[in-house]
């Protein structure tokens, strides 16, 4: 199993939860304060709401790829790496309601994304203190270089996951 991810921060959960059940035909598969997410499977899509500040519009809060392993995780790491991409791995991190291996990318324009798989349920939406994972802060900038491959690694506490 592989799908892609997309991370919205929304300022009204409830309202979108009701939205993407009607949109995709589904209801959540995961559903605690704060977090929900959809386990699409036509189009083969894992969407994570994630509560933001209300009044404001929903944003795009990162994007990743949903594999079935670790060994598929390790396997990302060292293509992207071998790319020249800059990698930040995360292994047995608790964040988003999940324990999670994962490792994060930036694309050219600072969009982070996660390739990750699920280990198992969590009990907190909170990242680990050393994690990259779960922050409400600003999605992180590429280096000064325009060049892809030289897009700086998401910094620590910069970028939510899940």
């Amino acid at each position: 199993m592989s799908r892609v991810q997309l991370a919205l921060r929304v300022a009204d959960l409830d309202g979108s939860v009701a939205f993407y059940s009607k949109l995709f035909g589904a209801e959540p598969a995961k559903r605690r304060p704060g977090y929900a997410n959809f386990a699409i499977e036509s189009p083969p899509l894992k969407l994570v709401l994630i509560e933001g500040q209300g009044g404001e519009p929903t944003r795009l809060d990162h994007l990743g790829v949903e594999v079935s392993s670790t060994e598929e995780v390790s396997a990302a790491t060292s293509r992207l790496a071998a790319e020249g991409l800059a990698t930040a791995e995360e292994k047995d991190i608790a964040c988003c309601y999940a324990l999670q291996d994962k490792v994060w990318v930036s694309g050219p324009g600072g969009e982070p994304w996660e390739v990750y798989t699920v280990k198992a349920d969590a009990d907190t939406l909170a990242q680990a203190e050393d994690s990259v994972c779960c922050s409400p802060g600003a999605q992180t900038g590429a280096a000064d270089s325009p060049d892809a491959t030289e897009a700086a690694p998401v910094a620590a506490g910069t970028a939510s996951c899940c």
